[in-house]
């Protein structure tokens, strides 16, 4: 038998903390954690950091613990397997069937929205989800809407509240063919997140008794809090804690503990960090099986129903066709996780409403992984990864931990009210911005090598935010900042600008201009370049960035300091770390780059408003 590297000497985790420590010190750093591989540590969510490193004795008995797919726990997938269908309608146990491909419609024109939805349903997708009231699909329109959808091979998930749940149930009362995978999407709890507005739980269990059969009543939005700036730990946390004050709701209006859980359905953010996002599917269906343990619920019944979507938060409106791929990424991710539904939000969700090339490019991006990339054909792929388990585990804990203080606190509703979740949700976005403006969570196309000369495409607006109260949690972009600041900026006629005056040989000077240009244009400044001093006169501009290396800036930096003042340049950056008399200002890896475009604008004169 072939034994993987059976010809090289074992190699231990002690010679590998030896080749570390040594790129460390050679990279300045003096004094170094035990154990080294501390150092390398980065952080995925609150209280939860990945190591540069995964063996066996990291993981240790947690790929046991996760059990199999389709028995309690549920962290390897609700499911055993899943058999295809034929076309004859009949099983096919060859063929695995894929995850639920939902696309979202919310335009309020009645005829594009049923136009939309039936180009959707011919090209792939297996359900829809419908935006209904003010802004979106009018509720009175939901007949006309669906006109056109087969319902009994369809499935639709409402958002709306109840009275988009009772528009759908009066279109539908009698009929006993609806497909089963529909949901009412009731969530009074996200809606008081949304809004600030206390929401009330009575009625729930009487809509569920009014649902079709195999449809849903409620559904556990956790991406609200996501949308709000919050990490992994604690969406997950507010969405079992939401899961756990419904679930207290429906039993107290007298369904059965069973029948509570077979009404959820849960809804989670799909981020482009892929393996955070495949972490926390598989520890939120741990969290559920562990609520439903405490609650007395069956096995079967404790299997959560997970809804992924690519998360708002990552999109961007600058150079959107890059969100294709954090899409794919996301998608890819929710799949290898193990979610039940998927939607891939079209690359120009964050411009407005989509069109028709977008919609169509978000359920090809599900198509492909399905059919080419055959992503369905295997069950948790990225069980007994030491890495995955590990942060799985993490995840779970932290979130859990989360939980109970929700909890402790008077649950969900309390929770957002005394401003405890609200509270701790802009702490962690607050150190998330900080590692934006930092760069140290780049966006390419944004923060990193931005297109200055992009035209961007026109879209329909999106739907008015909803009237909120003083206790609402925000909705937030990771580019929002940067691209706020650029579209003051490149409004600005004529065009800041910083003239990056390169010394030394183009080989030595190429690397520093380039980080200086991407650091600028990433907050709309121009960046015309030359030799030195030479052309900066004729750029109309009285800020100058000096790029070239360290040895260069030894040897003729500050003379060329002199040069630019003498040619009208009132402020001089250097882009390095060096020593170099008479600059005002440095730009390097790691500075706030939001910081620096705004002081630079400041000495520019140029007035940015809110934004400066």
């Amino acid at each position: 038998m072939l034994e993987l590297a059976g010809e090289f000497p074992a190699a231990s985790r002690a010679q590998w903390r030896d080749l570390v420590a040594g790129v460390l010190r050679k990279a300045g750093r003096d004094e170094l954690p035990e154990p080294v591989e501390e150092a390398l540590r980065v952080p995925v969510a609150t209280g939860v950091t990945v190591a540069p490193l995964y063996s066996a004795e990291d993981a240790g008995e947690l790929p046991a613990l996760a059990g199999v797919p389709g028995l309690p726990p549920f962290t390897r997938g609700a499911r055993a397997g899943a058999a295809g269908v034929t076309a004859a309608g009949g099983a096919d146990a060859n063929v695995p069937a894929s995850w639920d491909v939902r696309q979202r419609h919310t335009d309020p024109d009645v005829a594009l929205t049923r136009e939309a939805m039936a180009a959707d349903l011919e090209n792939g997708v297996s359900s829809l989800w419908l935006v209904l009231g003010e802004g979106a699909v009018p509720v009175e329109s939901l007949a006309d809407v669906l006109a056109d959808v087969l319902l009994d091979l369809a499935p639709v998930t409402l958002s709306g509240g109840t009275p988009a749940a009772e528009a759908f149930l009066t279109l539908v009362e009698g009929r006993t063919d609806l497909a089963p995978g529909g949901c009412l999407g009731l969530d009074p709890l996200g809606l008081q997140s949304a809004t600030g507005e206390s929401q009330s739980l009575d009625g729930l269990a009487d809509l569920a008794r009014r649902a079709p059969d195999g449809w849903r009543t409620v559904v556990v939005d956790g991406t609200v809090f996501a949308d709000a700036g919050a990490s992994a730990v604690e969406e997950l946390g507010c969405a079992v804690a939401a899961g756990v004050a419904y679930l207290r709701a429906l039993t107290a209006q007298g369904l059965t503990v069973d029948e509570a859980f077979g009404q959820l359905e849960f809804r989670f953010s799909a981020s482009a960090d892929q393996f955070t996002t495949i972490a926390a599917l598989r520890a939120a269906r741990r969290l559920w099986n562990r609520v439903g343990e405490a609650s007395g619920a069956s096995p079967a019944a404790r299997a959560m129903r997970q809804h992924a979507v690519t998360s708002s938060v990552m999109t961007t409106r600058h150079d959107p066709w890059v969100n294709m791929l954090r899409t794919t990424v996301a998608c890819f991710a929710a799949g290898v996780g193990g979610a039940d539904v998927v939607t891939v939000q079209p690359f120009d969700a964050a411009l407005g409403l989509p069109d028709a090339f977008a919609r169509r490019i978000a359920r090809n991006t599900q198509t492909l992984l399905v059919e080419e990339g055959s992503l369905a054909r295997v069950l948790d792929p990225a069980g007994g990864s030491w890495y995955v388990e590990s942060l799985t585990e993490d995840l779970a804990r932290a979130a859990w931990d989360w939980f109970t203080e929700i909890e402790r606190a008077g649950g969900l509703a309390a929770g957002l009210s005394s401003g405890l979740v609200g509270d701790r949700i802009e702490a962690v976005w607050a150190q998330r911005l900080a590692r934006l403006a930092h760069r140290e969570e780049p966006i390419t196309g944004v923060s990193e090598f931005p297109n200055p000369a992009e035209k961007l495409p026109v879209r329909k607006p999106l739907r008015p935010e909803t009237a909120s109260g003083p206790d609402r949690l925000p909705k937030v972009r990771a580019a929002a900042r940067f691209e706020d600041l650029r579209d003051v900026v490149e409004a600005t006629v004529p065009r800041p600008a910083v003239y990056l005056a390169r010394i030394g040989p183009v080989a030595r000077n190429t690397a520093r201009a380039t980080f200086a240009a991407n650091l600028f244009q990433a907050g709309g400044l121009a960046t015309p370049a030359g030799d030195g001093a030479a052309e900066f006169s004729t750029v109309g501009t009285t800020v100058a960035c000096i790029c070239g290396t360290d040895r260069d800036y030894a040897e003729s930096a500050a003379s060329l300091v002199a040069e630019l003042r003498a040619a009208g340049a009132t402020h001089v950056w250097l882009a390095g770390t060096a020593d170099v008399a008479g600059v005002d200002g440095q730009i390097a890896p790691g500075c706030d780059a939001l910081a620096a475009v705004r002081t630079v604008l400041d000495q520019l004169g140029t007035t940015t408003g809110v934004l400066g």
